[in-house]
Parts: C-alpha cells; sequence; structure tokens
C-alpha cells in the first residue's frame, strides 16, 4: 500500500511537471516584443515574395544571355525572279555555248554561327541583369522597410492601452474602497446616501473607460494579427522594453543602398553601350541547295557550302558615343540629387524626433512631480472626507485630478518609447 502511495505521488509529480510546462510555454508564445513583431511582419508581407520571383527571373536571364556562347543556327529560302541576268554572248568554235542563269532563282539554307568574340557584350549583359535584380529587390527592401512605422502605431497603441487599464483597475480598486467605508458610515449614520451614489456613479464611468480601452486594443491587436500573419490571443502580453535613442546621427537607411546600386547600374549599362563601339568576331558555316548554286554558270538547282571567319564592326554607334557619356553623367547627377534630398528630409525628421523625444523626457520628469503632488493631496481628501470637513464631491475632484496627473504620466512615458523607436526607425539604426 505504502509503494502504491508512492507510485501514485511520483506519478502526480510528474502530471504537475508537465501541466506545469505546458502553461510556461502558452504563456512564452503570448508573449511579444517590438522586434519580434517587426520580423514577423516582414515575413508575412506580401511584397516579401517578390524578391524569390526576381531571383528566378534573373535566373532565367543570365541563364538566356549565357546562350550567346552556344553555336547559332539558322535556315533561310528564298525565291525571286529578276529583270536581266548575267550573260555571255561569246561563242569559241568547238566549245559549247554559255548558257545564262535563269531569271527566277531559288535559294534554301542553314547557316551555323559561332561567337569567338563579342567585345564583352555578354558578360557585360550578364552583369547589367544582376545589377539591376539587386536594384529591384532593394527597392523592395524600402517598403519592406515602412512596415515598421505602422507596426509601431500599433504596438504602442496596444502599451498605452495597458497602462490606461493598468490605471483604470487601480481607480476602481480606491474607489471601491470608499464605497465600503461609506457604506459602513452610512449604517453608522455618519453619511449620507449621496455620497455613496457619487461613488457609485464614478465606478460605473471607470467601467465605461475599461470598456472602451478594451475595445480599443482589441481592434489594434487585430491589425497587428493581420500584419504579422498570427493570431494574437487577447491575453497576450507585450513587453514594454527600453528603447535608448541612438548616439549617432549616422543614417543607414535601405534607401542609400538603393542610390548605390542605381549609380552603379547606370555605370554597367555605360559599359554595356561602350561594347557596341568594339568589332565582333565569329566562325561561320552555310550550307544549300539552289537555282544556281555557287556556280553562277550552272543554270540548275545544286547544292553547296561555304564556311570562314566573320568580322563585324559597327561604327556607326560612334555618332552617338559622346551624347551616351553625357546623358550618363546627368542621369548620375539626378540620383546624387534626390540622395541629397532624401538624406536633407530624413536629418531634419531626426532632429524633429531628437527634440521631441528631449520634450517628453522633460514633461516625464514634471509629471512625476506632479502625481507626488496630486497623490498627497488626493491623500488628505481622504482623511478629510472619513472626518466630515469636506464633501464627497470635493473629494472626488481632487481624486480624479490624481487619476488625470497619472494618464498625462502614462501618455508621456509611452509617447517617449514610441518616439525613441520612431528615431530609430527613421535613421535605420
Amino acid at each position: 500500500m505504502v509503494k502504491m502511495n508512492s507510485i501514485l505521488r511520483e506519478l502526480i509529480s510528474i502530471v504537475l511537471a508537465i501541466m506545469l510546462c505546458m502553461v510556461n510555454a502558452t504563456a512564452q508564445e503570448n508573449k511579444f516584443d517590438l522586434n519580434e513583431c517587426y520580423k514577423l511582419a516582414r515575413e508575412n508581407y506580401p511584397l516579401i515574395k517578390q524578391k524569390d520571383l526576381m531571383n528566378l527571373s534573373t535566373a532565367y536571364s543570365v541563364s538566356s544571355a549565357n546562350k550567346a556562347y552556344l553555336p547559332q543556327f539558322t535556315i533561310n529560302g528564298q525565291a525571286s525572279y529578276q529583270s536581266d541576268v548575267t550573260s555571255i554572248d561569246i561563242k569559241i568554235p568547238g566549245f559549247p555555248s554559255i548558257e545564262s542563269p535563269s531569271k527566277d532563282q531559288y535559294k534554301i539554307y542553314a547557316e551555323l554561327n559561332q561567337v569567338l568574340y563579342d567585345g564583352g557584350a555578354t558578360g557585360n549583359q550578364k552583369k547589367l541583369l544582376k545589377l539591376s535584380n539587386e536594384a529591384e529587390k532593394q527597392k523592395t527592401e524600402v517598403e519592406l522597410y515602412k512596415i515598421k512605422d505602422r507596426i509601431n502605431q500599433l504596438y504602442f497603441g496596444i502599451l498605452l492601452i495597458d497602462e490606461q487599464l493598468k490605471q483604470v483597475d487601480l481607480v476602481k480598486s480606491d474607489l471601491n474602497e470608499s464605497i465600503k467605508k461609506t457604506n459602513t458610515a452610512i449604517t453608522n449614520g455618519t453619511a449620507y446616501q449621496s455620497n455613496l451614489n457619487l461613488l457609485k456613479a464614478e465606478l460605473l464611468k471607470s467601467d465605461q473607460r475599461t470598456l472602451e480601452f478594451k475595445s480599443s486594443r482589441k481592434s489594434f491587436i487585430s491589425m497587428l494579427s493581420l500584419f504579422i500573419g498570427k493570431d494574437i490571443p487577447e491575453s497576450s502580453v507585450f513587453i514594454k522594453s527600453e528603447l535608448t535613442i541612438a548616439t549617432t546621427n549616422t543614417i543607414n537607411r535601405p534607401e542609400l543602398n538603393l542610390f548605390t546600386l542605381q549609380q552603379s547600374l547606370l555605370d554597367q549599362q555605360l559599359n554595356l553601350m561602350g561594347t557596341k563601339n568594339l568589332p565582333k568576331a565569329s566562325l561561320f558555316l552555310q550550307g544549300g541547295y539552289g537555282k544556281p548554286a555557287l556556280n553562277l554558270l550552272k543554270n540548275a538547282f545544286d547544292s553547296y557550302y561555304i564556311g570562314g571567319v566573320r568580322l563585324n564592326w559597327n561604327l556607326s554607334n560612334f555618332y552617338t558615343n559622346k551624347n551616351d557619356h553625357l546623358i550618363n553623367g546627368v542621369n548620375k547627377q539626378l540620383i546624387d540629387n534626390q540622395k541629397d534630398v532624401f538624406l536633407f528630409n530624413t536629418n531634419l525628421t531626426v532632429t524633429q524626433q531628437s527634440e521631441e523625444s528631449n520634450k517628453l523626457a522633460q514633461l516625464i520628469k514634471l509629471d512625476e512631480e506632479i502625481v507626488s503632488l496630486k497623490s498627497k493631496v488626493t491623500i488628505a481628501s481622504k482623511a478629510q472626507l472619513e472626518n466630515g470637513i469636506i464633501t464627497t464631491s470635493d473629494y472626488l475632484r481632487e481624486f480624479n485630478a490624481e487619476d488625470q496627473a497619472k494618464s498625462s504620466l502614462i501618455l508621456h512615458q509611452i509617447q517617449l518609447l514610441q518616439s525613441q523607436a520612431n528615431l530609430k526607425t527613421i535613421s535605420g539604426n
């Protein structure tokens, strides 16, 4: 029997341990922090799929560009009629006359070309395709980065509501305590029913505030849930981690990488245009069947072939070479100007946000002093109410003033955290 009890206790301990682990795991799953929300929102946003599609498209394009090194095979055919043909009107005794070719002529042939030298056109084309892909992916990064600002708004909106709900719970606790004491005072004949009614009405207002806050919280959580692609239980905890203001004024936004890639893309486009000014060389082999064939004096269908090396140099591209360089230079200046405008506006916003953070930090210090003083006034008013020196209305006025001061402190504290998060988002640090 003792052995059975011992086994039973061990089983109960194991079950309790498993249940505790499950509770801890569930609690851990229902905790969210700002960086995790950033990560999940990025992974869930539909635009992220474009990066894989761009890589796939570029891989196909590069593969197609590589085909330029493979032998190129073409088939051509032609049937024609011409107004005149070459004829030799010389008669040599003892030799047959030379027959002129027919005015209707036919030819079908296949040609095989193998590039020997293309002036670097294929290599530069592949580099251009890869750079274009990087630039397009960076544009996607720029758009994805904008999600952070929307996550900040939702996340800190939830944090503010959570803090406000805590404050309302404290207010309701104090009101319930006052209601109990007032009930006792009414029983003892030292208070009026109207005093109790005022406190109950104030408690109902607090209940209204709780309902409004919970409704707003549910709405914010629903929107955040859509962004991160994950169901968020209403019981979830959102971590209020401390954020520090970046000590550097350096801007590290993805837009800067985009500007750099766009400049590189222009350089590569110029390199590709330069290959048009270089000669091209290739091997060729042509075989066909026609009338006449290579022997123009044989007016009959015959097969033929010809092979050799072909050189092609298009010098007309030199006409626009100077303008191509000038246009490229202007385009690079445009990108430089866009970069300067972006940095100017971003630094301006960083300065404004830094000032906002400093202002909020100063407001919080004053809020803390105000709350401390208001709390002392409320404590004194409560004692005066219990001793019949002031009315319930007088007490509630001071009580609500303290609540307002605490709400103002909470608002400024969350606003400071959001301002610091915004500053990091704006600067890219």
